[in-house]
């Protein structure tokens, strides 16, 4: 016999964010708003309700394991054998109050009283383009925005302007019916208005009695100076309407930024640069000028002997740091250019070089 774990798709051991987790995109999938009409989906939508109302609540889950576990003995399904259990002084009629309208005695007490549980707005994402050059200044500038929110006609409420959703007749109000099995009674959500007790007569014209409508929203956006291609900014709130009176959800705000044709990040601040170096200054030293991104032009000291892929440090001459303040640095790489074309003098110089130098830079590959 399935277990409300297994309606939630959970382990019995699961900590109580992972129910959460798992309720939640099941209500989302199951809802009756994005299933209408579908009888399947809205009876497993009231499934996946009644069991979180049970596992959500510490003391009810501890209730409902106990049964689990057989600590009130055999007791058979409703329409079968009597109840042999021991419940001492254990009431059976409060069933109904540990686990919140999922099981009800018919003579004690009914349903409870349910509304429409209130729930955050889902999170929104939007993305905004950068110049490598804008990402490191840093910038304000206004993004489009699609989003869900809460009707401007109706405010929200889904009933049209001037009226207000009545209490529901077919649960006068509870938001549950009971259904008996027997001995208990099931609690399930009201069928006439979804378990929020209340309905509307007269829908709103424009959202449909949904209260809520998707409209494109502009918003201003911080931009600060050294975010990377992937930086996520959180806006508070400013993500979809919630529902039940639940907060906003929050606008991610994610940087894409364009690859620059000199410069590539290193780490969160550093920067990274080739610099290419004639054979003569690689060999003998030299001082050469360093591009930065912020337009300067910085003396380095190469020294005699580089060879290709030195690193040579510009401290403080970075992407400025996110994370407190000042700059990352900046990276030289060297690059020992070879020449292609050689006049005639330049060519016996070299050869007159080579017989002088006696290098050998192969030797030690044919050592034995």
């Amino acid at each position: 016999m399935a277990t409300l774990y297994d309606t939630l798709g959970v382990a019995k051991n699961a900590s109580q964010d992972e129910i959460k987790k798992a309720y939640r995109k099941l209500a989302r999938q199951y809802h009756p708003d994005r299933n209408p009409d579908d009888v399947a989906a809205e009876a497993k939508f009231k499934e996946v309700q009644s069991a979180y109302d049970v596992l959500s609540d510490p003391d009810k889950r501890k209730q409902y394991d106990a049964i689990g576990n057989g600590r009130f003995g055999g007791a058979a399904g409703p329409g079968g054998a009597p109840f042999n259990a021991d419940f001492g002084n254990f009431d059976i009629g409060d069933l109904g109050d540990l686990f919140g309208g999922l099981f009800n005695r018919g003579s004690r007490g009914g349903a409870q009283q349910r509304r429409q549980r209130a729930e955050k707005g889902a999170d929104v994402e939007a993305t905004v383009n950068l110049s490598f050059e804008d990402s490191l200044r840093g910038l304000q500038t206004q993004i489009p925005v699609d989003v869900v929110t809460a009707c401007s006609e109706c405010g929200g409420t889904g009933a049209q302007p001037g009226t207000s959703p009545v209490i529901c007749p077919e649960c006068n109000g509870r938001g549950v019916i009971n259904e008996s099995q027997g001995l208990f009674a099931l609690s399930q959500p009201c069928p006439r208005c979804r378990g929020n007790g209340t309905v509307i007569e007269q829908p709103c014209k424009q959202c449909g009695g949904t209260g809520r409508e998707r409209r494109t929203k502009r918003y201003t956006v911080k931009i600060p100076a050294g975010v990377k291609d992937g930086t996520r900014i959180r806006l508070k709130g400013k993500g979809e309407a919630g529902v039940g009176g639940g907060p906003a959800g929050d606008l991610y705000v994610v940087t894409r930024v364009a690859p620059s044709r000199l410069f590539e990040r290193r780490g969160e601040s550093d920067l990274a640069v080739e610099v290419p170096v004639t054979y003569a200054e690689a060999a003998l030293g030299a001082n050469v000028e360093v591009p930065t991104p912020y337009g300067e032009r910085l003396n380095v000291k190469v020294p005699a002997g580089t060879e290709t892929g030195k690193l040579l440090k510009l401290k403080g001459h970075g992407a400025p740091k996110l994370k407190g303040s000042g700059k990352g640095d900046l990276v030289a790489r060297v690059r020992v250019t070879v020449p292609k074309k050689l006049t005639k003098k330049q060519k016996e110089l070299l050869e007159q070089y080579q017989q002088l130098s006696g290098e050998a830079p192969r030797e030690e590959a044919f050592a034995s």
